[in-house]
Parts: C-alpha cells; sequence; structure tokens
C-alpha cells in the first residue's frame, strides 16, 4: 500500500474483507444448494432427529448401515474434518480415521464433483449447519462384510475417482445435466442394477434397481420400459410436483427425493436433468411390447356386485368387491381418477403398467403422499386393514383391468414385501468364498511343501 493514503489503505483493507465477507457467504448459499441437490438430508436425518445427526438405519443387503453424524460437531460429527478429510469422505469413501466408507454413501456419484462445489459443501456443513453433538450407534455388519479394509480392494475394482469432465460436443445444458445426474443427484445409486458384489452394472445404466422392498424404475430414453415417450416438460412436472399426468406417480424412496430434494432445485437444473435423461442410451426390456405408461383402460365390474353379499370369509372377496370397497370412491368406478385431476387415473398409469409389481403392492400397503405440490394429497396404506390374500386380490385385479396382463401379483409376494422383503444370502455367499478361497490356499501350501519333501528326498538318494 506504499504511496496511499491512511485514508484509502483503510478503505482497500475494509473492501478487502467485505469481499472476503461475501465470498464466505456465497459459497456457504451455494454449498446449501448443492446439499438439497445432493439429497444428504434423506439419509443423515432420522425419523423426528435433528438434520443431519446421523442415526437412520439404511437396511442394504449385507445388514443395516447406520447414517452417520454430518453435523459439524467436534465430538460427534465431522467439525474435526480438514477440507481435504472432508473432499476424502465425499468422493473417496475414506473417512478422516482412514477407515473405509461404505458405498451406501453414494461416494461412487459424488467423485464426480468438481473442486469449488466440494469446497462450497465444505463451507456450508461447517458453518451453516447446527451441530448435534450426540453420536449415533455405530454400523456393526456380519463377518467378513464389518472388515472395512476390504473396500479398498472394491474400490480398486469398481471407483471411478475422476471428477465430471464437460463433453464440449454438447450443450451446457446437456453438460449440466449430466453433471446432476451422474453426480449431485446420484441417480444412478437407485436406478442401475447392482451386480453380485453389489457395484452398479454400468453397461445397464439407468435400467432400474431395486431399493429395499421398492423398484426404482427403467430411466433411460427406451421408448416402452423407460421415459423415451415422455416430453422433457413431463419429467421436469414430475421432478418438481412428484407426479406427471396420465404417466406416473412419485412414491416410496422416489416420493421422498421430490420433497427432500428434487423440488427445491432451479427450473434450470430440473430442465437440464431432464435434457440429459432423454438421451441416456435406451435398456430395453422384450416383456415391455409398448410403452409401460400406455396399458388399460376405464372399465368396472359392478353388474358382478350387484345383489352379491360379501362372503364371510374377507379372503374370499373378489376383485370387484375390494376395488369397491377400498379404491372406488377416490379413483371411481372406472379407475379414471378423481374429477379434479388430484387423484391419478389407473390406467395408462406405470404403476400399473410395469410387469415389475413391487411398487403397485407397496403402495397399496404403505400408501402414497404427494406433500411436493403443496395440497398433501395422499393415498392411506392399508398394510393394517387388508390381508396378503385380500393385497394380491386387489392387484391382480387393477392389472387385469388396467395394466400389463403380463404382469402378476402373488401372495408370496405380498407377504415377503410387507416383511421387509427377501432375505439377502450375500453374507452366506461371502463366507463361503472365503472357505474356498483359504481351502484352496491350504491345498497350494500342501502341495508346495509334498514337492519340497520329494525333491528333498530324491537329493538324499542321489
Amino acid at each position: 500500500m506504499k504511496g496511499m493514503t491512511p485514508l484509502l489503505a483503510l478503505i482497500c483493507v475494509l473492501a478487502g474483507l467485505y469481499a472476503g465477507v461475501a465470498t464466505a457467504a456465497d459459497s456457504a448459499s451455494t454449498g446449501q444448494y448443492l446439499a438439497i441437490a445432493g439429497d444428504c438430508v434423506a439419509c443423515h436425518t432420522a425419523p423426528g432427529g435433528k438434520p443431519f445427526a446421523g442415526g437412520l438405519p439404511v437396511p442394504t443387503p449385507i445388514g443395516t448401515i447406520i447414517a452417520t453424524n454430518i453435523t459439524p460437531s467436534k465430538t460427534a460429527g465431522i467439525g474435526n474434518y480438514t477440507e481435504q478429510q472432508f473432499s476424502d469422505a465425499l468422493r473417496r469413501g475414506i473417512r478422516a480415521d482412514g477407515a473405509r466408507l461404505y458405498p451406501a454413501m453414494p461416494y461412487t456419484a459424488y467423485a464426480r464433483l468438481s473442486d469449488d462445489d466440494v469446497h462450497a459443501l465444505y463451507a456450508w456443513f461447517m458453518h451453516d449447519v447446527s451441530p448435534v453433538d450426540t453420536a449415533p450407534t455405530p454400523t456393526r455388519l456380519p463377518f467378513p462384510f464389518n472388515i472395512r479394509l476390504s473396500m479398498a480392494a472394491w474400490n480398486l475394482l469398481f471407483l471411478d475417482s475422476k471428477p465430471f469432465t464437460p463433453d464440449p460436443g454438447k450443450s451446457a445444458d446437456w453438460n449440466r445435466g449430466a453433471y446432476l445426474v451422474r453426480g449431485l443427484a446420484h441417480c444412478s445409486t437407485c436406478h442401475t442394477p447392482r451386480n453380485l458384489l453389489m457395484a452398479e452394472q454400468s453397461s445397464r445404466e439407468l435400467a432400474g434397481g431395486d431399493v429395499g422392498t421398492w423398484h426404482a424404475p427403467n430411466i433411460t430414453s427406451d421408448a416402452n420400459s423407460g421415459i423415451g415417450g415422455w416430453s422433457e416438460s413431463d419429467l421436469v412436472a414430475y421432478m418438481k410436483l412428484g407426479h406427471a399426468t396420465g404417466r406416473a406417480q412419485a412414491a416410496g424412496p422416489m416420493a421422498e427425493a421430490v420433497d427432500n430434494s428434487l423440488q427445491h432445485l432451479t427450473a434450470a437444473d430440473l430442465q437440464a436433468i431432464a435434457t440429459y435423461l432423454k438421451t441416456v442410451p435406451a435398456q430395453h426390456d422384450p416383456v415391455d411390447t409398448r410403452a409401460v405408461d400406455s396399458w388399460g383402460a376405464a372399465s368396472d365390474e359392478l353388474d358382478s356386485l350387484r345383489g352379491v353379499a360379501l362372503p364371510s370369509d374377507p379372503n374370499k372377496m373378489t376383485g370387484a368387491q375390494l376395488y369397491d370397497g377400498y379404491c372406488a370412491s377416490c379413483h371411481q368406478a372406472q379407475g379414471q381418477g378423481s374429477f379434479d385431476g388430484g387423484l391419478p387415473s389407473l390406467f395408462h398409469n406405470t404403476a400399473t403398467g410395469r410387469t415389475h409389481t413391487n411398487n403397485l403392492v407397496m403402495v397399496i400397503l404403505d400408501g402414497i403422499r404427494w406433500p411436493a405440490d403443496g395440497s398433501d394429497v395422499h393415498m392411506p396404506g392399508f398394510a393394517q386393514t387388508l390381508t396378503d390374500q385380500q393385497v394380491a386380490t386387489l392387484g391382480s385385479y387393477l392389472i387385469k383391468h388396467y395394466g400389463n396382463p403380463a404382469a402378476a401379483i402373488s401372495v408370496d409376494q405380498v407377504k415377503t414385501l410387507r416383511a421387509g422383503g427377501a432375505p439377502s444370502h450375500l453374507v452366506l455367499l461371502a463366507r463361503l468364498a472365503l472357505v474356498v478361497v483359504v481351502l484352496l490356499l491350504v491345498a497350494i501350501i500342501a502341495m508346495l511343501m509334498r514337492r519340497k519333501r520329494q525333491k528333498a528326498r530324491r537329493a538324499g538318494h542321489d
């Protein structure tokens, strides 16, 4: 500041301080938006708990993973993390203490984040999130998955740690959408099927995957199995409101994603996501002989109800009787939906048009809410009202009249989903694999020792 008057020097210093404060504020504001886009709150906040304090149990095929506290608490959260340690956890799955994270935390997607976005996230979490000094119960998985170091080998096989690189041959809108879908929004975490080692099958990107008892559907550009027949405005409406008229409505984990994340994104970002999704290479399921949202038509079986008494055994009720008793008052007699359009038609609806019917069963059991559109329109769940047989009968009726005739719902399927899904055999398979490896090593060592002894005997005879 040589040559400056004291007043001018003071002005420059104050201007510099203001710029620093403004930059920090902008970074924090950006960080909050990025945290919303990444839907961090969904996994790191337990029902009724404080934001980002962790404790949410996340069921996985290898056991239940307990979400960690990611508030800036120095005793229970990430308050002692440096920015580099934060980046390593976010993009490489490595905690500050060097322990490995499980890919239930989608670091395989967050690896694509830019340095600037990681910096903004770090600034927001450290300065604007309220610290919570309560540590959740640690994750305790069964052997061998409790050996976190094994994730180092998993990462070598399946983690692509390269940040997102824009495609110069695509528009800025497309590149922004690709960055969000592949990175922050981590769409592939749910919508891409996984292999036996629980890694995403990159050759089937966004072709559909199971999320506990729910099924995240195909969202590739295929006209029948995916969203190829949807317009970009349909996709934007679905992400913003939780439903696209005449096509689908969000339920289960997707409804949470809309409520916590997608509805809060800017119109430009929603448009960018839609632009990108429309170009994702098509993944076709041969069973989908027409678009999954084009099946069915208005119909009823009212004639079968007139003058017929309900059976004394509820499990012997017909699909028409169950529909009349539990569905028709809202979806109308022929499944055409409510008069005001608030409740959807049951035909031309992906819920009844897919051959994968878990979501239809889960909607009947758990219901559905659409808080994103401000009306809180919802469908009640009937898990406490209907038996497994009744749910299977009702679901089959809905498919027959309003959906894909190639689909099916069984009593065993309903029973399994009501219980939380089919048990996983990954732990048993992993243990068997370890036994096989150990036996092979023992056999190899024994063979080498035997050869050594034979060589020694031959040398003695010589």
